[in-house]
């Protein structure tokens, strides 16, 4: 648990570096100014975090999720490797 909050800061910050310029979630109904995919990546990369202590490298593709309306969201890739650019790992 104490690592996971270690990590949930950098992970926002990341999240966020990835976000900007994104248009926030235009399904129908949406109530969030996030963009489609934010949480998705947010929950992707901090279990990935925890799971293998280090960043994911090169492309993921982040898998298809469904809003609470139970609409499809499509998967999308992501290049972890320029987003996360020159942060350091929490030790």
């Amino acid at each position: 648990m104490q690592k996971q909050k270690r990590y949930e800061a950098l992970v926002e910050q990341i999240v966020e570096r990835w976000a900007e310029g994104k248009p926030a979630n235009q399904m129908p109904g949406s109530t969030s100014t996030k963009p489609c995919g934010y949480y998705r990546l947010t929950n992707y990369l901090l279990e990935y975090m925890l799971l293998h202590n280090a960043f994911p490298a090169g492309v993921h593709a982040m898998p298809e999720g469904r809003d609470r309306f139970n609409q499809v969201e499509p998967s999308f890739p992501v290049d972890f490797d320029s987003l996360i650019g020159d942060a350091e790992f929490p030790l």
